[in-house]
């Protein structure tokens, strides 16, 4: 899009949205709250956002015949995730508006782009290596240090596509498990806590944070979420600021995660960015029921060309996700006090899927 010929949506348009899971499922439910229509394009005939949309397509998206019926039936297209493949975004793009802009993907698709983006802004991250080969593996380990972690450059999330390397280890075994020609070798960083952002940036240039998050993980899939972070309010506006330059820097519209490390130091805390989400996030699902907006209706403001809202915490907030037979307590939780219950409409609970979140808002 240009500045000349920006997206306007009015009540009764329609929003696309690629890919049917739990983030798609909640963006369809806060467009509809605000009289928008939203048909979801996914190739599982089981996606739990087909529920809420009286329209969807089930097709591979590859299918190019497919893609542009379903551009044909929308004024905007937006994703639930970032591994949306490049010749479909660029398929659609070619037909309706996408944002965010496709092109962001070719940089948060690649862990390697992304680093160098972030830090090309003076931003900090942990050390890196690009790793195509043991050699390189090698050489990346003796300059950043061990232990490190060794991650897949494209389509890796929920710890899935990374290995820890410790001393000792053999660089040759772990390069092979890893079944990847083109990887990221990352520093470990000794982080007191894990905090992100939740911003959201208009056409018009306008950005608005939420209030730090901090997150805490198990098993690589995070498990709570606190708002507001336990973190001083110096070191939140910082955080803010680096979500804002990152989502300003990017000309980003719409709704985009920063996941940064809270790092000790002698002269007191610093941050580091981990990795950058561009879309709605786990992390911001306490925004459903602890903000006077939520994450997702952020989004559908922002990819609409309508304002952003100021978002305002509604107390100390948070978020419990419910992950595979976690799911199976819903009861017990629905007896909480101050407790609110999101079930994704997932028929299946297996190990490390996300069935669906609970949030719990205490007054300040």
């Amino acid at each position: 899009m240009t500045a000349s010929n920006p997206v306007k949506l009015k009540p009764g348009d329609t929003i696309g949205i690629l890919g049917g899971g739990q983030l798609g499922r909640m963006l369809a439910m806060a467009a509809g709250r605000l009289g928008l229509r939203c048909q979801v394009f996914s190739p599982d005939p089981d996606s739990p956002a087909f529920d809420v949309v009286q329209n969807a397509t089930c097709a591979e998206y590859a299918d190019v015949e497919a893609l542009e019926l379903f551009a044909g039936d929308v004024d905007v297209v937006t994703y639930e995730f970032e591994n949306v493949p490049a010749a479909t975004a660029m398929t659609l793009a070619a037909r309706r508006p996408v944002l965010p802009n496709h092109k962001i993907l070719e940089t948060t698709q690649d862990r390697l782009a992304e680093k160098d983006f972030v830090t090309g802004l003076g931003i900090a991250t942990a050390r890196y290596a690009d790793v195509s080969s043991v050699a390189s593996l090698r050489a990346g380990a003796a300059a950043i240090g061990l232990p490190a972690v060794l991650k897949t450059r494209r389509f890796g999330y929920d710890g899935k596509g990374q290995a820890i390397i410790r001393e000792g280890d053999d660089p040759a075994a772990v390069w092979a498990d890893l079944e990847t020609r083109s990887a990221i070798l990352e520093g470990f960083v000794p982080f007191e806590r894990e905090i992100s952002v939740i911003a959201a940036r208009g056409a018009d240039g306008t950005v608005e944070c939420f209030d730090v998050t901090e997150n805490k993980h198990g098993d690589h899939i995070l498990r709570v979420s606190h708002a507001p972070a336990a973190i001083p309010e110096s070191l939140a506006a910082q955080a803010r600021d680096i979500a804002t330059r990152i989502a300003t820097a990017l000309n980003y519209i719409g709704v985009l995660a920063v996941e940064m490390f809270v790092v000790p130091g002698r002269d007191g805390p610093t941050l580091m960015v981990n990795e950058i989400a561009p879309r709605v996030h786990n992390s911001g699902h306490w925004t459903l029921d602890g903000a006077s907006v939520s994450q997702f209706e952020q989004h559908i403001r922002a990819i609409a060309g309508w304002p952003l809202a100021k978002a305002i915490r509604h107390g100390q907030v948070t978020m419990t996700n419910l992950i595979g037979d976690d799911v199976l307590g819903y009861e017990t939780w629905l007896t909480v006090p101050g407790a609110t219950v999101h079930l994704y409409g997932k028929a299946v609970a297996r190990p490390g899927r996300k069935m669906g979140h609970v949030t719990e808002v205490k007054p300040d």
